[in-house]
């Protein structure tokens, strides 16, 4: 038996009907504070999982997150930027999906997850070749089915991936479900560089800030952070930073490159995208409405409500809006 198989939260009979509907108190309809809520009041107290190195092909290594009960189907989990697999977005997602019959990997980026990366390079929202070598390490694995999930920039990585595999995309991978997907890289950028959002962009460049001065003292004179106070935004970061540290011409070569938005059409696998309409981070394009964008598998869910990873839900159980709508998506794939 599992150390898990005492989950103090189980799914109740009849906790996934109607979880298309999104209703969120009216206090919490504002996408500000459904972005802001989980990261300042969720706690999730889970079970420290199995961990795993895994080298990769470059010298470097991504580390693995497994939580097994012995099912046969696993989820793979991707997070957002500057996140990791100890956030409550997936520790959420782990537990349901746990309770309703899956394994779970929750993978870290490179340089994420308390352990920088023996590298130069990091991680960027184009990097499918790491989630592409997670799963061919799952697939090795005696699972039937895969399916993936993302969060934010984990979405776009997730979409991207299985949009570059099109039809040769492994049959054993059933299907995606992702939330705020930041599809449209250069158009989400500029949203977040407007001084309405601010105090995101504050966040996120204080926790590069950090992490970009523990890799200019392990990689003196190829990473240089003098002057990074005064950068104000994604573009200013990525031109100096993540386009010449991956191979990008500039920002908008990477943004270009790394969108997902022009490869939702190549996906062969039934994908559900789910963009709240109040997510401050994303721009007009993150809510592609044509069919000719979409592609015959990916459907877009955009509930007028749930912020920037957020769906907050207030139930006795624990679980988030969104954790219910992953779970009904991905058993439908069965």
């Amino acid at each position: 038996m599992s150390q898990y198989a005492s989950d103090p939260h189980p799914l109740p009979a009849g906790a996934l009907r109607d979880v298309q509907h999104y209703r969120p108190p009216g206090w919490l309809r504002s996408g500000h504070l459904q972005s802001v809520w989980p990261t300042l009041f969720r706690r999730i107290q889970f079970p420290e999982p199995g961990r795993e190195i895994l080298p990769t092909p470059d010298s470097d290594e991504l580390h693995l997150d497994w939580y097994e009960r012995g099912h046969d189907r696993v989820a793979i989990l991707s997070h957002g930027l500057e996140g990791h697999s100890r956030r409550p977005y997936i520790l959420g997602l782990t537990r349901a999906l746990l309770t309703a019959g899956w394994d779970v990997l929750a993978w870290n980026f490179r340089s994420c997850g308390g352990v920088m990366n023996r590298q130069p390079r990091f991680y960027h929202s184009g990097a499918t070749e790491d989630l592409a070598h997670v799963v061919n390490h799952v697939l090795k694995r005696r699972y039937r089915d895969v399916v993936l999930s993302g969060f934010s920039m984990g979405g776009n990585l997730t979409m991207l991936y299985l949009g570059q595999q099109g039809s040769e995309v492994d049959a054993r991978i059933r299907g995606a479900v992702t939330f705020s997907v930041p599809c449209d890289l250069a158009g989400s950028a500029r949203v977040l560089a407007k001084p309405s959002r601010k105090i995101y962009m504050q966040r996120f460049l204080s926790d590069l800030h950090r992490k970009m001065e523990v890799k200019s003292r392990l990689f003196p004179g190829v990473i240089d952070v003098q002057g990074f106070a005064e950068i104000r935004s994604f573009q200013e970061f990525d031109d100096r930073y993540t386009a010449p540290l991956h191979g990008f011409r500039d920002a908008e070569d990477y943004w270009a490159q790394s969108s997902c938005l022009g490869r939702l059409k190549d996906i062969c696998v039934p994908s559900l995208m789910v963009n709240a309409k109040d997510d401050p981070f994303l721009s007009e394009q993150c809510f592609p409405d044509n069919p000719e964008v979409l592609g015959q598998c990916v459907t877009l869910e955009a509930p007028r409500w749930g912020g920037h990873v957020g769906f907050v839900e207030h139930a006795r159980d624990g679980y988030y809006w969104s954790e219910r709508r992953a779970v009904a998506f991905l058993d439908s794939l069965r």
